[in-house]
């Protein structure tokens, strides 16, 4: 198979290490974009060195964003007191466009984990500590992802703040709306036995 000049080959290789992109998807971008360079490369060229030079973590919650405090943190209309704590900053766009949240986030940047060497000071356990008092927090609800690591992380955290007698929740699990039992994993059926409610 023929080799695309050099260049042209390291865009290619860039391009592969985004998620959901290997090496034949990102060989079908680069030529899409090599033969629309005006409409579609020059702009997202110019609109990735602008992200580049202006993206920052938000100081209070961790969310990208183009200010040192995010436009969500910086909103005088949101709830305050309440603080939902997720992962990474994926996991916060989801929430926001489900609409159902109208309160702030902190972003951890990742889970606990032995393994990887990833302590409660690698993550942001402590600033979420420190905010309890300094936001005069009352409740955090802790949407942390079903997984083993997900779950020591939010153990962890209820730990953590239970001497400030904050309020500490965490998402329900269970059946997804227009789930079918036959297709659902055994770990979503116990969890929604588990958090089953009267009618």
């Amino acid at each position: 198979m023929a080799q695309a000049p050099g260049e042209i080959e390291a865009l290619i290789a860039l391009m592969a290490r985004l998620p959901g992109l290997g090496p034949r998807s990102a060989r079908r971008a680069v030529l899409h974009m090599l033969k629309k360079r005006a409409v579609v490369m020059d702009p997202l060229a110019q609109a990735l060195a602008r992200v580049a030079a202006t993206a920052r973590d938000c100081r209070s919650c961790g969310n990208i964003s183009d200010y040192d405090i995010c436009p969500i943190c910086a909103d005088n209309r949101r709830a305050t007191g309440v603080v939902c704590v997720v992962e990474d900053v994926s996991d916060l766009w989801a929430l926001e466009r489900a609409g159902g949240f109208k309160g702030r986030y902190h972003v951890l940047g990742g889970t606990l984990s032995a393994l990887e060497s990833v302590g409660p000071d690698v993550l942001r356990i402590p600033q979420l500590v420190a905010r309890i008092e300094s936001e005069n927090l009352r409740e955090v609800i802790l949407a942390l992802n079903a997984t083993v690591e997900g779950q020591t992380t939010a153990h962890y955290i209820a730990e953590a703040l239970a001497p400030s007698g904050v309020t500490v929740s965490a998402l329900a699990r269970g059946l997804p709306m227009g789930g079918e039992l036959d297709y659902l994993d055994d770990g979503t059926i116990s969890a929604a036995l588990a958090a089953r409610r009267q009618v």
